[in-house]
Order: C-alpha cells, then sequence, then structure tokens
C-alpha cells in the first residue's frame, strides 16, 4: 500500500494533475483508494454505468470493445495510464471494457469525491476536457497509419478561432452578392440575379473549404511519437512525425488573446527537426503531456540501454541469459480495413501533389504547371464539345426532315454527319491531353528512408533518374519566385550534393518538401549514430569482460609481487 507521499510523487508524474497546487495534489492523492486486480480480472464492464475513475499503478490492463460477436483491442495500458474518465462527465455507459493481462492494482476515485476535488481544484477540469475531447475524437477518425502497439494519449485540431478568423474575410464578401441583387431589383433583369446566386454559390464554396480545411489538420501524441497532419483535399497531404526519443525541447509560445483564450504553439524541437502544434487549445496542458511521455520514453531507453549492457556482457563471459523476461502488454488487433478499389485509388490520386506509400514521399509539379500544358488542347476539347451538344441541341429544337439528328432515310439508319465528325476530330486533341498530363505525372520527386530521388521521363522516350543518397547531402535551400510562385504556393527545392546540386521543380509548398528531406536525413545520421553506439558499447562490453576476466590473475599476480618484495626488505 502506497504512503501519501509515494502517492503524490506518482501523480506529479502524470500530466491530468499537472498546474495543481501542492495541497490540491495532497487532496487527490488522499481521496484515492488502492484496488488490486488479478490477470484477466475485468476492471470496467462495457455498457455499466460509469462512477469511478481509474489510475493504473502497478501491472498491464488492456481497452476491449465488444461489437457484435467479435471483440476488438483498442490499446494497452501501462502505470501512470488511467481510464474511465469519460464517463464522468457525460452520465453515460462506459464504452468500452477493461481487461487486466497481468496482476496488478489500480488507484480509484469515485465520481462524489471528483466533483469535490473539481470545486477546490478549478485547473483539473480543463485537464480532463482535453483527455475526453482526444478520446472522442480519436473514436471518430481511428487514422491508418496509427501501428497496432501504439495508444493515442493526445489528439487534437487547432482552436476554433482559427477557422472565425479565416470566414472574417467571405463574411465581408456577402456584400458583393447583396450589392449584385440590389442592381438586379432595380433594373429589373433576371440575369443580374442569376449572377447575384452565382456570386453566392461561390461565397459558399469558399466557406465550405475553409471549414473541411480547417479541420483537416491533426496534431497527435502516441506513446510512440508526436504527429502533425495537414491535408489539404485532393492536393496535398503531409504528415511530420518524430520518435520521442529523439526530443530535445519542448515550449509554448502565445500571445495576449491566446492567453485570454487559453489557446497557444506548442513547439516540439527534435534531432529530426520541429514539430509545431499551432493554435491548440490548452497549450501548457499539452505540452507536458509530451513532457510526461517523452520522460517515459527516457527512462524506458535507459533501462533498455542497462539492459543491452547486461546482455553484451553476458555473451563476453559465456554467462547464461535468463529465461524469464517481463510480461508484455498483447499487441492490439485492429478489424480489416477494406481497401479502395484501383479505380477509387486512380481518381483519388490524379491529381494529387503529395503521395505517400509507406516510407516513400513522391511529390509532382504543382497543378499550375498541368494546367501550362494542358490548357490549349483543354480550350480546344471545350470548344468542340460545345459545338457537338449545341448541334445536338439545334437539331432537336428545330428538327429538318432533310437532316434529321437520327432517324430513317430510303431505307437507310443516318446520323447527323457533324455530330458524328465533331467526336473524331477530337482524338487528336484528346490524345494530345493525355500525354502532357502523362508527361507531367511522369516528372516525379521521391524521399525515400536512406536517398532522394528526380526522375524525369517522357511518354514513350527516354527516361533521366538522379540520386543521392541522404547522408551526402550538405545543405537544402526552397524558394518561391514571382507573384505566381507566392499566390500558389509552389517552387524549388535545391539539395546540394558534393559539388552537385539536385532540384525539385515546381512543387506545392517547397518549404514543406524541404523539411521533409531535412528530417529524412537528419533521422538517418540518428540511425547511423545510434548504429555506432551499439558497437561502442559491444566495444566497451569486450573491455569490461576482458577486465573481468582477467582481474583475479592481476590480483594473484600483485600479491606475489608484494609479497617477493616483502622478502627481500626482510
Amino acid at each position: 500500500m502506497p504512503t501519501i507521499p509515494e502517492r503524490i510523487a506518482f501523480l506529479n508524474k502524470i500530466h491530468l494533475f499537472s498546474g495543481l497546487s501542492d495541497d490540491d495534489v495532497k487532496d487527490v492523492a488522499e481521496a484515492l483508494v488502492m484496488e488490486p486486480f488479478k490477470n484477466g480480472d475485468t476492471i470496467i464492464k462495457q455498457g455499466t454505468r460509469g462512477e469511478t475513475f481509474y489510475i493504473l499503478y502497478h501491472g498491464f490492463v488492456k481497452v476491449v470493445r465488444q461489437e457484435g460477436k467479435r471483440e476488438q483491442a483498442l490499446a494497452n495500458l501501462v502505470p501512470q495510464d488511467f481510464f474511465g474518465e469519460e464517463e464522468l462527465f457525460t452520465k453515460g455507459a462506459r464504452s468500452a471494457s477493461i481487461v487486466a493481462t497481468s496482476d496488478g492494482s489500480v488507484l480509484a476515485l469515485h465520481h462524489s469525491k471528483l466533483n469535490e476535488l473539481l470545486k477546490h481544484a478549478p485547473k483539473l477540469k480543463p485537464n480532463f476536457e482535453v483527455v475526453v475531447a482526444t478520446h472522442r475524437l480519436w473514436r471518430r477518425l481511428h487514422f491508418k497509419w496509427v501501428r497496432a502497439d501504439e495508444v493515442v494519449y493526445f489528439l487534437a485540431r487547432k482552436h476554433p478561432i482559427v477557422l472565425w478568423r479565416s470566414l472574417i474575410l467571405p463574411a465581408f464578401s456577402l456584400f458583393v452578392p447583396g450589392l449584385v441583387a440590389a442592381w438586379g431589383w432595380f433594373a429589373s433583369a433576371t440575369w443580374i440575379f442569376a449572377l447575384a446566386f452565382l456570386f453566392l454559390l461561390v461565397i459558399a464554396g469558399w466557406v465550405v473549404w475553409e471549414v473541411v480545411d480547417w479541420g483537416n489538420d491533426y496534431y497527435v501524441v502516441t506513446n510512440q511519437r508526436v504527429v502533425w497532419v495537414e491535408k489539404v483535399v485532393g492536393i496535398f497531404d503531409s504528415r511530420q512525425e518524430s520518435p520521442l526519443s529523439t526530443i530535445l525541447s519542448v515550449g509554448v509560445e502565445t500571445d495576449m488573446l491566446g492567453r485570454i483564450l487559453d489557446y497557444g504553439h506548442v513547439i516540439v524541437r527534435t534531432f529530426v527537426g520541429k514539430i509545431p502544434f499551432n493554435y491548440v487549445s490548452h497549450p501548457y496542458h499539452a505540452s507536458r503531456l509530451v513532457e510526461e511521455y517523452w520522460g517515459r520514453t527516457k527512462e524506458r531507453n535507459l533501462s533498455s540501454e542497462k539492459e543491452a549492457m547486461k546482455t553484451a556482457l553476458r555473451k563476453r563471459l559465456n554467462l547464461p541469459t535468463p529465461d524469464e523476461t517481463p510480461a508484455q502488454p498483447e499487441s492490439q488487433k485492429f478489424s480489416k480495413i477494406r481497401r479502395p478499389s484501383v479505380f477509387k485509388l486512380f481518381l483519388a490520386n490524379l491529381f494529387k501533389l503529395r503521395l505517400e506509400d509507406g516510407d516513400t514521399i513522391t511529390y509532382r509539379k504543382h497543378g499550375f504547371v498541368l494546367w501550362q500544358q494542358i490548357w490549349l488542347p483543354t480550350m480546344i476539347l471545350a470548344v468542340l464539345f460545345s459545338w457537338w451538344v449545341g448541334r445536338i441541341i439545334s437539331l432537336l429544337l428545330n428538327p429538318d426532315p432533310l437532316n434529321p439528328l437520327i432517324g430513317w432515310q430510303e431505307e437507310k439508319f443516318v446520323v447527323d454527319s457533324l455530330v458524328l465528325a465533331i467526336p473524331v476530330l477530337s482524338i487528336p486533341f484528346h490524345l494530345w491531353w493525355l500525354y502532357q498530363y502523362v508527361d507531367w505525372t511522369n516528372d516525379i520527386f521521391m524521399v525515400t528512408p536512406d536517398q532522394i530521388i528526380d526522375i524525369d521521363k517522357k511518354p514513350l522516350g527516354t527516361e533521366e533518374r538522379r540520386a543521392a543518397t541522404l547522408e551526402n547531402i550538405l545543405s537544402t535551400e526552397s524558394e518561391r519566385v514571382g507573384l505566381l510562385g507566392n499566390i500558389f504556393n509552389f517552387g524549388t527545392v535545391y539539395i546540394t550534393v558534393g559539388g552537385s546540386k539536385l532540384e525539385f521543380q515546381d512543387v506545392y509548398d517547397p518549404t514543406s518538401v524541404q523539411s521533409d528531406i531535412d528530417r529524412r536525413r537528419m533521422a538517418r545520421a540518428a540511425a547511423k549514430a545510434a548504429s555506432q553506439a551499439a558497437l561502442e558499447r559491444e566495444r566497451m562490453a569486450e573491455w569490461l569482460a576482458t577486465y573481468h576476466i582477467n582481474s583475479e590473475q592481476f590480483r594473484r599476480e600483485q600479491e606475489e609481487q608484494t609479497n617477493t618484495n616483502t622478502e627481500e626488505t626482510e
């Protein structure tokens, strides 16, 4: 049974109680009740009424959800994790079961006690709100890239103030269709009202775009990494991430309005770049959450390093390795995800500028470059199509017995020659358009875990491929040139490799592309440093083992030398 000081020290490691005074933490520690459990026990049962909040003090548990006859494993929890908090605020039934996977114990807090603590410690409620919001959002999303052994601890969007700011300009733009409609009223012209309606549709589309764009950015903290997910529908899909073990520092930046509305930027600096959590709610709590799991990772890595050194020494000394291994939580199992059809994948990636396939990121040139290549055949095809549709409508509205759209003449089936000729005439322009599109898709830039690749291929022609390993990169630079480059956010990334340069030309958001390359390069360097550290550990183990093996001989030789010196002296 842990004492109150031990409980306080335990609670101070958990972000849920960050920002509380010492007296408030002591009150929480005194209110908690220790409850042991056995392997296989059900601590929380799905569907029951939730009245207790639990903190895992010792042992392992898993989160499972029953969906019909199938049981789905959602997460594995370790000491310092907590569960059962959401139902205390929603008054709903438990959404999942908590089953013990080892012997252990939890610290339990009843709903009535929690209400008393919330009155005395108002800072506790926002901390719970962050956790509850994470659980609700995660149930809706379930990112496919989250691995089976990961637990999502933090998931958030940008603060709503960002959305409201982006909607200011569309709101003021409503004056335009209003003025046009007033003009149509006074002029009694129907076409002016149609123009006003068109303006209104454009503004409505603008608003929908801003809302969707705001809702597509997410910040994630798992038990293994920090992740920033950014997406522009149909154009850009980015996931910047860094392992928790690579974190160097965590900082918070806020302005006056941010301090009033409780939002700000959480800056996570790592060996492999910077992961910014921009405009997140409760930024100080979010930063302490990252720091907690960063601290857990450091403790785990230190323990792993010690075990690795012990294992290396045992091998050098030819000692048996203990068979007993610490109990590990069961790995998560996710339900089988339906893969989209090839046709859907083709449509999804038809004009996408950034594609991810495993650990490989592929960039295409900006859509403006594509438009420069296809605008002429597109315009010609549009004119031909309009001519074709106009011809059909004309023949339908003004039928000519001597020249019907479709009919019988002299016991022969006939179709208007122009209606048939225009599609045939458009075939070369379709091929021209297709050639330009394929030419655009063939100019790609790739970043893999170990190299960068620039591929330039002409349809039915030659292919030029340039590649460089990440460790040979000396520097990177990105730039957007000209008014169009700044308006449409495209430019060139220059990668210096030895005495030459590779250029990722006309890519969307060149600063993000540069960041992708720099993170991969630094991650590669970190992996190489880890490999060198492992070799150094083996070498040190060899030295220690050699010393241990020869220490007895050295001791005997030293004793013999001492005895010899003593005899000579006598």
